[in-house]
């Protein structure tokens, strides 16, 4: 079983997809931290993240054991990934790790921008996470301050608001809800009861 989830940053769809493939006993890909690899291999080597042919190069040797950085998690990593995602080049050369790691058995569910569109138009259960930015913008901040960060709101919200406008209007597989995409919103759920909305979506989709 394929389940892809996609969604803008922030409106809880990598927790979701977590807890789906542990639910489901499947195997789990955050393809958003493919970008983020990319961008900060790019930073580390003096690389220009917003050249496409340097980006597609250093996608091309990029290795399994690049996602495991702890600082792939990072405010900064995310907006490097963004400006890494709008590359053809960069796309193209990760679409077969991605589309290898969802038929590897016995399924994936794989969470990121374009995985219902572009990457998996054949999975079984198609999931668009969405919510409002402010949502959005309030639980970026809060969480960033429960690290210690004291990041303002109004930034955060700023950034996402930019940051949605990129993912949706870029050339290359723009963030969009696929066609056969069931379309959950988040706005006013709680972590828990996103993810009993979301088995139930799976659980209707793959009967």
């Amino acid at each position: 079983m394929i389940i892809a989830i996609d969604g803008p940053a922030a409106a809880g769809k990598g927790t979701i997809a977590l807890k789906l493939a542990k639910h489901y006993g499947l195997n789990h890909l955050d393809t958003g931290l493919l970008y983020r690899a990319i961008g900060r291999l790019m930073t580390e080597q003096g690389l220009d993240v917003d050249n496409a042919a340097e980006a597609g190069a250093v996608a091309r040797k990029l290795k399994a054991k690049d996602l495991n950085h702890p600082d792939l998690r990072g405010r900064e990593a995310g907006e490097l990934a963004s400006r890494i995602a709008v590359h053809p080049e960069v796309r193209a050369a990760l679409v077969d790790f991605q589309r290898n790691f969802a038929r590897t058995p016995p399924g994936a569910v794989l969470d990121g921008r374009d995985i219902g569109t572009a990457i998996c138009p054949e999975a079984d259960v198609k999931i668009f996470v969405t919510a409002s930015p402010e949502v959005r913008a309030r639980r970026r901040t809060d969480e960033l301050n429960a690290k210690g960060r004291d990041v303002p709101y109004e930034r955060i919200l700023a950034e996402i608001l930019e940051r949605d406008e990129r993912d949706s209007h870029r050339s290359a597989a723009p963030l969009r809800q696929a066609d056969d995409a069931v379309r959950l919103d988040t706005t006013a759920l709680d972590a828990e009861a996103a993810f009993a909305a979301a088995i139930e979506i799976v659980d209707a989709g793959h009967e």
